[in-house]
């Protein structure tokens, strides 16, 4: 391995931006809880509710739409707390699948024809990349998602802030949930967006913090990070800085495939996050590609970080029509704003050194 390690699985969690790690730093000097009605309790409180502000601010919501929780995954626990049948798109993230096991709650995956109480997607797809349009709603405000209707719309959009335009307000969402961590927060702190006078019972029960929605003292030094990284995720945003990463992945995949005609590019003619690209090497299996790739001195993923470790093909690619072989034989490799030129080139010349092999191992 030569030169220092080059990190391309941003999907999975990104650099901690300066600016959070500056506000995480100013907040461990607030030594009240905010629950308390002292004045060491009331600063804790404003700094509270000042992140709550300026998350809402990023995010195009109400500040009383904000309850902080542990991550997306946490979050995602409403689902089955809403109550009634629930459609979930095919490809969305774990996080949602997890909750619409049979008899969770009495959620039950929703049948064709039926009109379910909540419709949940991914707004863009961890593993591939691949942005997916929330439906629109008709005279009645149904959800209408083609196979059925709904009356909820439950977003995920944890890959999506940050990288693409998004406003809660906009978007037709009743719920959204999301984590810090990938938009360049620190790990452990994420949000469920609730829009205003949804009646969706509470996440937790206990001291009744955010608004009852989610007992336990909050983690005020993480959501100053959370706040202060969102704000700067819209500004790089507005700045155009992604169309520079785009660029990058673009360059990639035109080097992977100069190498290797037969490696399929899942979503190449879709509207994709501008950082991501699923690769399919038919016969290359994904762990070994990564096994590969680490020891070369770069990080990829075989899939959502949430599966790793776990030796199976991807669920995603299978809902997408891919075959058994070619769902283990993908890899994820996410870009950074960090990311240079000349680490993609890096890459691509390591990846292509490694396929020429096992073609020679295969023949």
């Amino acid at each position: 391995m030569t030169g220092a390690r080059v990190y391309l699985d941003d999907n999975a969690t990104s650099f901690l931006r300066p600016e959070a790690r500056a506000a995480m730093i100013a907040a461990m000097d607030v030594v009240g809880n905010p629950s308390s009605v002292h004045a060491e309790g009331r600063a804790a409180r404003a700094l509270l509710e000042a992140a709550r502000a300026e998350l809402a601010a990023a995010l195009g919501c109400k500040p009383v739409e904000v309850v902080f929780t542990s991550g997306a995954t946490e979050a995602a626990q409403l689902l089955s707390r809403l109550g009634g049948e629930v459609e979930i798109e095919a490809t969305a993230h774990d996080a949602l699948w997890s909750q619409a096991a049979e008899g969770a709650d009495g959620m039950i995956p929703a049948r064709r024809g039926d009109v379910a109480a909540t419709y949940a997607m991914g707004l863009a797809n961890s593993e591939t990349g691949i942005v997916t349009e929330p439906p629109s709603r008709d005279a009645a405000g149904l959800i209408r998602t083609g196979r059925i209707e709904a009356r909820l719309l439950f977003l995920d959009v944890t890959q999506a802030v940050g990288r693409l335009p998004f406003s809660f307000a906009w978007s037709g969402a009743d719920v959204a949930v999301l984590s810090a961590h990938k938009m360049g927060g620190p790990k452990g702190v994420g949000a469920l967006i609730l829009r205003d006078g949804l009646d969706a019972g509470a996440l937790s029960l206990g001291g009744g913090q955010e608004m009852g929605r989610r007992a336990g003292t909050e983690n005020l030094i993480g959501i100053a990070g959370f706040a202060a990284a969102a704000t700067a995720a819209m500004r790089d945003l507005a700045e155009g800085r992604w169309e520079t990463v785009s660029q990058f992945r673009n360059i990639l995949e035109s080097a992977l495939e100069a190498e290797s005609p037969e490696t399929i590019f899942v979503g190449n003619d879709a509207v994709r996050l501008p950082n991501t690209s699923c690769l399919i090497t038919p016969g290359w299996k994904g762990e070994t590609q990564v096994m590969a790739m680490d020891l070369a001195g770069f990080a990829i993923s075989a899939g959502s970080a949430c599966s790793s470790g776990k030796v199976r093909e991807s669920r995603v690619l299978r809902a997408m029509g891919y075959d058994g072989v070619q769902a283990a034989s993908a890899v994820r490799v996410s870009l950074g704003l960090e990311t240079t030129r000349d680490e993609v080139l890096r890459f691509a010349e390591a990846w292509s050194d490694k396929r020429r092999k096992q073609r020679l191992r295969a023949a």
